[in-house]
């Protein structure tokens, strides 16, 4: 089939009238379809159901250091726990902090921290004039939900597939005070699954801000979420903390990760990596936040894996799920649209998204085409700050939830949501 842009207005007409014979056929299934957040599904949440039979009421619940996990204390987390998030991290146990459930948290509480308090004694944001942060875009709506949330002037970086434009974040970054952090989704980018080249790595180390307390939050969510076990397959990434220690720059940075979708997103554990200074800021924090996460849930995550290689054998569970509903969204998308010219995506290697991009103008209509035949998607804007795409094109896809056949309805609904407002785009112009 030739490129729409190539059809005459007879054509499209006729390819319209086909399309909206094909979506009332849909429209009449009644579909309840969602494909609006990287959610594990019912079968990758039963991967780690074993885990619940670690412990009971027969166990011990001490870690290997004699602490009771059961009574308070202990908020850097317990010796086993560091130890296994150090190794998903790619640190030593002496730059971790284990916590609850969600790295999410911890980015917030970091920024309200900052707003408050200050970092490392330097002036709380909030008695600043003005507080900017760099937004690495198409990114992840939650990261900018929480800066938009405290008011913090958000900047919009282009990504491309090396990582987002260094030119502007060192432009930024090294020349203007008043920039204090960027976001950044460094492995399995969010949504469009970039990975970071070592040079671009190695240019954020080197980052020489002219604010002291700027920080890069760096959200390694997807460290080990590959979709291929073979090791040409699986993008590597340079660990940050040693290249800023190498750049004599040891705490520009916070990393992130957690077991969200290693094991359970409701109640798995999180851990930040930083240098001992940052520590030491942080902990001043925590002490009146808290006395001590959940140590009992630190202990079943480490006795459950154990190691490292016990962690990527379970992650190899997981791709052995996700694998097909990647490969079978992307090959609808080849058959469907390849050479209409009305939208381009991405084949990641890892992580939870396709990125789609739409014709310019057409993802909001995309997105509300796709609903209103009973398929529920990311609104569109969500992946830029104040949810507002300047193009109206990126969608992200998260074919991670439905099971199989439901994923197949969904993106055929999908395919043709992008073919009707497409025809009406060109008829229109």
């Amino acid at each position: 089939m030739k490129a729409y842009s190539q059809m005459t207005r007879e054509e499209l007409l006729e390819e319209k009238k086909s399309l909206e014979q094909a979506f009332e056929q849909i429209k009449a299934q009644n579909l309840k379809m969602d494909m609006s957040r990287g959610k594990p599904s019912k079968t990758q949440l039963s991967i780690s159901d074993d885990m619940m039979d670690i412990i009971d009421s027969h166990s011990v619940l001490s870690a290997e250091d004699g602490t009771d996990c059961r009574n308070y204390g202990v908020l850097t987390g317990i010796p086993e726990a560091k130890k296994l998030m150090a190794d998903i991290h790619e640190v030593d146990p002496a730059n971790i902090i284990v916590y609850g459930n969600a790295s999410l948290n911890i980015m917030h509480d970091l920024i309200a921290h900052a707003m408050a308090k200050g970092i490392c004694g330097n002036t709380p944001w909030a008695r600043l004039d003005n507080v900017k942060f760099l937004c690495p875009a198409p990114g992840y709506d939650r990261h900018f939900k929480i800066t938009e949330f405290y008011g913090i002037e958000m900047i919009t970086i282009p990504m491309t597939p090396e990582g987002p434009d260094m030119d502007m974040v060192e432009e930024y970054v090294n020349n203007d005070a008043s920039v204090k952090g960027i976001w950044c989704v460094p492995k399995y980018s969010n949504p469009q699954g970039y990975t970071y080249s070592k040079e671009t790595v190695r240019r954020f180390a080197a980052l020489t801000p002219a604010a002291d307390d700027f920080r890069i939050f760096w959200d390694n969510a997807y460290t080990i979420h590959h979709l291929y076990d073979e090791p040409e397959r699986q993008d590597s990434l340079l660990e940050i903390l040693a290249e800023c220690e190498k750049a004599g720059h040891p705490d520009l940075v916070y990393k992130f990760t957690s077991t969200s979708k290693v094991t359970y997103p409701g109640s798995g554990i999180s851990a930040l990596a930083t240098s001992e200074n940052n520590i030491k800021d942080i902990l001043a924090n925590m002490t009146v936040q808290t006395i001590g996460h959940d140590k009992i849930n630190q202990l079943r995550h480490a006795r459950y894996f154990g190691n490292i290689a016990n962690v990527k054998k379970h992650m190899s569970r997981h791709a052995a799920f996700l694998r097909p509903k990647f490969e079978a969204v992307e090959q609808e998308l080849e058959r469907s649209l390849a050479g209409l010219e009305i939208g381009t995506w991405n084949c990641p290697n890892g992580g939870y998204f396709i990125s789609f991009d739409a014709l310019e103008g057409c993802a909001k209509a995309i997105v509300a085409k796709a609903a209103e035949a009973g398929v529920k998607m990311t609104g569109a804007g969500a992946t830029f700050p104040y949810g507002k795409d300047p193009k109206d094109s990126n969608i992200r896809i998260a074919p991670s939830f439905p099971e199989p056949d439901e994923l197949k309805k969904a993106t055929e609904v999908f395919v043709l949501s992008v073919k009707l407002v497409s025809v009406d785009k060109f008829l229109g112009e």
